[in-house]
C-alpha cells in the first residue's frame, strides 16, 4: 500500500521580482486564483495559486534563475483547443504531442520559459 495519499502542490521557479508577470500568466491568462502565502514565507517572494481541485501551484523565486525545460507540471483542461489558441495568440509556443494518443496534449512554456504540459480531461475536447 502506498504511503502517499495525494499530490498537494507543485512548485515552479521564477526570477526574483517577477511576480507581476506571473500574475498575468497564471492568474489572468490561465484563470487561476491567487492565494495568500503564509507571512513567514511571503517575505521570500513568489506566489501561490489555487487550482479548481484544491491543489496548489507554488511559484518560488530562485537566483540565479534557470527555467525548467524538461521537468514540468501537467494541467488538465476541458477546452484544450481553446487554451492552445489563447496561448498561441498571446505568443506562447504550442507543441502538440501525440505519443499517448488517444490522449490529446501539448507542451508550452510559461512566461519564464518553464515547460508546462496541457492535456484534455477525459470528457474534454
Amino acid at each position: 500500500m502506498s504511503k502517499i495519499t495525494a499530490l498537494d502542490h507543485v512548485q515552479l521557479s521564477l526570477p526574483k521580482d517577477a511576480e507581476p508577470e506571473a500574475r498575468k500568466y497564471f492568474g489572468t491568462l490561465l484563470g487561476l486564483t491567487e492565494i495568500e502565502k503564509p507571512p513567514n514565507l511571503a517575505k521570500r517572494g513568489g506566489l501561490w495559486f489555487s487550482l479548481p481541485d484544491g491543489r496548489e501551484l507554488h511559484l518560488g523565486t530562485e537566483e540565479p534563475f534557470s527555467p525548467n525545460t524538461k521537468a514540468h507540471p501537467a494541467f488538465a483542461t476541458n477546452d484544450l483547443d481553446g487554451l492552445a489558441a489563447e496561448l498561441s495568440d498571446a505568443g506562447y509556443p504550442i507543441e502538440w504531442d501525440e505519443e499517448l494518443a488517444p490522449l490529446r496534449r501539448f507542451y508550452s512554456e510559461d512566461v519564464f520559459g518553464n515547460r508546462i504540459e496541457y492535456r484534455a480531461t477525459e470528457t474534454g475536447a
